[in-house]
């Protein structure tokens, strides 16, 4: 069978990605231009500052690419980018470039969904990883229970009401004090302090998620008590976050008799979220996998993974494919 070579494009937020992956799970390149420096002054993304970045990097991004990959343009086989959701702005700078390259190699342009992609990031890390099984997709801006039926057949489950998980770890991590991106420097202080803070805990009939509770408690508490221990108050957030997604994800896991569980999402970075879901794993019986800590924030081998399942189904746009911010999986 002959190999395919997918170039896979991610701007949906504040990266500049550019990624060649053969077979959908062999990465030769995976170059990511992070904003983070660009943003941290300003305590998140601002839009307008991302897009005028991918504009400005995206051309160096994928040369860079091609040549780490020691692969030529006219090798590649599809283009593949994320068309949502995410900013709109940083959104249609991957996707005008994607739809130039299509155009000008004549190959075709495979549209992506970036939670499509995060789920994809599993697959690279783990070559034997088939469907079906159950997938946690919990980043800044999503939290989706998803059981994934197939490479491009998918079914929510659940997801959050309010704030996604990464969100509300950005929203407790900048009134404590810490600096843009929060979820990391959350992960480091909980370490240094005990979850013997009680905090209110969102529990919903189905299998969707709230965490805009506890995140508004924390900030009433860190508000009512400026010297609150903020190691403490990490360890106990972070504790109880786990306990809400572990509750629905165990849930799920019963209720659909799976064997097969995969983390994904910058969130699925957290060493405690790690431990736990490891140790839900044992408790259950089944398989727990996630991403290398590369892939689980927004890159774009994930996308070309993605999109080589998608390539293989016969999905492709046309070039009046545009930018979708809210974008559904289904």
């Amino acid at each position: 069978m002959k190999d395919i070579y997918v170039l896979g494009i991610e701007t949906s937020c504040d990266e500049t990605a550019v990624s060649v992956v053969k077979n959908g799970r062999e990465v030769l390149s995976n170059v990511i231009n992070s904003q983070i420096s660009i943003h941290e002054k300003f305590g998140g993304v601002v839009p307008e500052i991302a897009s005028r970045n991918h504009v400005e990097a995206i051309s160096i991004v994928t040369k860079k690419a091609l040549a780490e990959a020691k692969i030529f343009l006219d090798d590649i086989d599809a283009i593949a980018c994320t068309y949502g959701p995410g900013l709109v702005g940083a959104l249609l700078v991957g996707v005008s470039y994607a739809k130039a390259l299509s155009y000008a190699i004549q190959k075709p342009l495979v549209p992506v969904n970036h939670i499509a992609g995060h789920i994809a990031a599993n697959y690279i890390t783990f070559p034997k990883l088939t469907p079906p099984f159950l997938c946690l997709i919990i980043s800044g801006g999503h939290t989706h229970l998803v059981k994934v039926k197939a490479y491009t057949d998918f079914e929510i489950l659940g997801k959050t009401k309010d704030d996604a998980i990464g969100e509300a770890f950005d929203k407790v991590a900048r009134v404590i004090g810490l600096e843009y991106p929060g979820g990391p420097k959350i992960d480091k202080l909980a370490k240094e302090g005990k979850a013997n803070i009680e905090l209110p805990q969102t529990y919903l009939e189905n299998l969707d998620f709230s965490f805009s509770g506890i995140k508004t408690a924390v900030l009433n508490l860190n508000h009512k008590n400026p010297n609150i221990n903020k190691a403490d108050l990490c360890a106990s957030f972070e504790t109880t976050a786990c306990n809400m997604l572990i509750y629905n994800t165990k849930k799920a896991i019963k209720n659909l008799k799976i064997q097969k569980l995969a983390l994904a999402g910058g969130v699925s970075a957290n060493s405690f979220f790690r431990k736990e879901f490891t140790k839900l794993g044992k408790e259950l019986g089944i398989d727990v996998y996630f991403p290398e800590l590369s892939l689980c924030t927004d890159n774009a081998a994930m996308i070309a993974s993605a999109g080589y399942y998608s390539y293989l189904k016969g999905i492709a746009a046309d070039l009046n494919l545009n930018a979708v911010p809210n974008l559904k999986l289904e």
